[in-house]
């Protein structure tokens, strides 16, 4: 399980030279569980912004998280204020988003970016989206409303990893 000591936000700006990934006030466990182990998986830090809507040490957390969390490096801020104030703010905020203005194909990610995923239950809200650089979408068929936010997270992370070289530097 993530030590909320050892890898608590430290004082500098959170965001270095390669992508990073925000968590809005996460409210499935599981899922916050899954993005953790696949931002393990591809050398990613992440941003927890909080309020989660459990406990951190849920066991649901914890099983989808696996082994994995020793692997990763979470940057617990306890708000949005507290997030905004410790970002890097050379990186480049890109909002995973159903309302996106552009489609993840046709977007041009930078080696510095931070994809930022909302809460499953309600997104992200409209101070939130103005905050952003970009709004994203993942092309979806007709008819179907969203994917899983693990699942987008997943999908858009490897693309801008893709792009930017980052599968290269694992």
């Amino acid at each position: 399980m993530p030590s909320t000591s050892a890898q608590a936000c430290c004082s500098d700006l959170c965001g270095t030279d390669h992508l990073r990934l925000a968590l809005f006030e996460p409210d499935i466990p599981q899922n916050t569980g899954t993005l953790l182990r696949l931002a393990a998986c591809f050398a990613v830090d992440v941003d927890l912004i909080e309020p989660c809507g459990f406990v951190f040490d849920d066991r649901r957390l914890r099983r989808a998280l696996l082994d994995y969390a020793a692997r990763v490096t979470i940057c617990r801020h306890n708000s949005w204020n507290a997030y905004e104030a410790n970002r890097d703010p050379a990186s480049r905020l890109i909002l995973l988003t159903i309302g996106g203005t552009v489609a993840l194909h046709r977007f041009a990610f930078a080696a510095d970016d931070t994809l930022l995923l909302g809460r499953e239950s309600a997104g992200v809200p409209d101070f939130v989206h103005r905050a952003a650089a970009a709004r994203v979408a993942i092309p979806l068929a007709p008819g179907t409303r969203s994917l899983n936010v693990a699942l987008a997270g997943a999908i858009a992370l490897a693309e801008a990893l893709r792009q930017t070289g980052g599968l290269q530097d694992i």
